[in-house]
């Protein structure tokens, strides 16, 4: 059986659907931020402080329901091979990267969830600290490493993920 030239229409769209979610959040954090603040100091959230945290939560639940989605899709079927053309070390960094960002797009919202719905402090804590400045770190580094295969490798890893 040939290798995939590309990744199939539904992984594409898992993706990038994934990727507008996980900004919004990480963009966005606002709501969240507030209604915590006022539990934090006894306060009675207002309706629209609710709405607002749970905007964020619903997002962050739907992107670990399509992680688990993606996870499984990526499970059944091939994805295309590496570039042959490039040095070893850098298919080291890409393995690397994409067990990263799978194992914070789980612990991101997983640790939110026990943090809003269950109040556990430490999982705030992480959720709102070591691990969102670590997931920033590794979706920049997914982001130049897509456009470093592009424009100075001239490979064809970015439009894989985009267009096919």
């Amino acid at each position: 059986m040939p290798a995939r030239s590309a990744y199939s229409v539904p992984q594409r769209i898992l993706h990038w659907l994934m990727a507008i979610l996980i900004f919004f959040n990480l963009l966005f954090p606002d709501g969240m931020n507030a209604w915590r603040r006022l539990i934090r100091h006894g306060q009675t959230p207002t309706p629209a402080d609710v709405a607002s945290a749970n905007i964020h939560a619903y997002a962050g639940i739907a992107i670990l329901l399509l992680a688990i989605v993606r996870l499984g899709l990526r499970l059944v079927s091939d994805v295309p091979t590496p570039p042959d053309d490039q040095p070893a070390f850098l298919h080291y960094i890409a393995s690397v990267t994409h067990f990263l960002l799978y194992a914070l797009i789980f612990a991101m919202p997983l640790s939110g969830i026990a943090a809003y719905y269950f109040g556990i402090d430490t999982a705030a804590f992480v959720h709102g600290g070591p691990i969102k400045s670590l997931l920033w770190a590794v979706v920049v580094l997914h982001i130049l490493g897509a456009l470093v295969q592009h424009f100075y490798f001239r490979s064809d890893v970015l439009r894989r993920m985009t267009i096919g």
